[in-house]
């Protein structure tokens, strides 16, 4: 069993890394936690625009910190031909080009799949975009808030009284990265088994579309719009809500399953409670108003204490300082902390994934804008003055 090692599942790949902001870099992070070689392409002077958002530490994006560890950063201009001719002979050793660009950017650079193909046929070219490379919207500009909109996730987080905004980026990270992931590694693999390479075309918001098999279940099944409080998943049902606690806290219960419920009602010493179908919708509002008196009537810590154990599927809604404090993320390794250039620390989240019983305990920095540059041009073969030729014409 390997401990305090980096992951080696994708030892051999090689990704160029041409996104910014969250979705792309979140990828390529994942890919670079999994043992995958992965080069920060940016443009030289401002880089990824993620750099430079607040809050800062050390003069540098926390959020940049947080989503680009273990990578390499080379500045390049791909708007120059020298540049371009850089990028293409840098091609030759990869195996993966990431790119998050509006449809149609990279193409008129002359960098397109087509383009990059007829050089390296085994390429997997993946495309990360709101609305994909093809299909009407595919130019128009968007959010995470906007493609949670557009699918109609927003309007199922949500109570009678307002809509919420996710904490998350959903659509960047499970509708796009994730997805994007997922889309290389298969591609990957039928590389490795000598077939043809790949052009992936990742949209956010058909990500969030296919999340979506439930929700249309009942759209077709009852002829319903899913909205505020009409399914079992989003506040129909008593057993599956949000309460508030005697100290102003929040509680969430999703006793769903009648054993759950039945835990649940023990617990709390109210059988009487479990006459009936705990689901039926004609007793909803009379149990939401019994579960709400029975929730208001202890503390957040009252009520963790008393359910431990239970198995009642009743939690409460955590703070981020709960969360890092918990022994149960600490025991699995979620989180790490990267030293400051200052001598302090900054936390870090960790790899989801644990592999023969670990998680990867020693993590690379996030890498300063072309970082690498020079280390990477000089392996290519270029010498010192070609090396400063590029520089002062800007195309590093």
């Amino acid at each position: 069993m390997l401990k305090n090692q980096p992951y080696d599942l994708l030892k051999g790949l090689k990704v160029l890394d041409l996104t910014r902001l969250l979705p792309g870099p979140f990828c390529s992070m994942v890919l670079a936690d999994y043992g995958a070689e992965v080069l920060k392409i940016e443009a030289p002077g401002e880089g990824d625009y993620l750099r430079s958002w607040a809050p800062l530490v050390d003069g540098t994006s926390a959020f940049f910190l947080a989503v680009n560890r273990n990578k390499r950063s080379l500045t390049l201009n791909l708007k120059e031909a020298d540049g371009r001719k850089l990028f293409k002979k840098l091609l030759l050793e990869y195996d993966v080009v990431l790119e998050s660009f509006r449809p149609g950017v990279m193409e008129r650079l002359g960098c397109g799949y087509q383009e990059l193909a007829d050089i390296k046929p085994s390429l997997i070219y993946c495309s990360i975009s709101g609305y994909g490379q093809s299909g009407p919207e595919a130019l128009k500009a968007g959010h995470d808030l906007n493609y949670m909109a557009e699918t109609g996730v927003l309007n199922t987080t949500s109570s009678r009284e307002i809509t919420a905004l996710s904490g998350i980026q959903v659509a960047d990270v499970a509708g796009g990265a994730l997805y994007a992931v997922s889309a290389v590694l298969a591609a990957y693999i039928r590389v490795l088994k000598g077939g043809r390479g790949a052009c992936l075309d990742i949209s956010m918001t058909d990500g969030l579309v296919s999340m979506l098999p439930l929700l249309s279940a009942y759209h077709y099944t009852l002829g319903m719009e899913p909205g505020p409080d009409t399914t079992i998943f989003n506040g129909q049902l008593a057993c599956y809500h949000i309460y508030r606690t005697q100290d102003g806290r929040e509680i969430a219960l999703g006793a769903l399953e009648e054993k759950f419920w039945h835990n649940f009602c023990r617990a709390v010493d109210r059988d009487d409670l479990l006459d009936g179908d705990h689901q039926e919708l004609a007793r909803q509002d009379e149990l939401k108003k019994e579960l709400a008196a029975i929730f208001a009537g202890r503390d957040a810590d009252q009520w963790q204490t008393l359910l431990a154990g239970r198995d009642t599927c009743c939690e409460v809604l955590r703070t981020m300082t709960e969360v890092h404090a918990d022994p149960h993320f600490r025991e699995r390794g979620m989180f790490w902390r990267l030293p400051l250039e200052n001598g302090g620390e900054l936390v870090q989240t960790n790899c989801a994934l644990m592999v023969d019983g670990s998680k990867p305990t020693q993590h690379r920095p996030a890498p300063k804008l072309g970082q690498h540059t020079v280390e990477i041009l000089s392996d290519l073969g270029y010498d010192q003055n070609s090396i400063l030729t590029l520089r002062e014409r800007g195309v590093i």
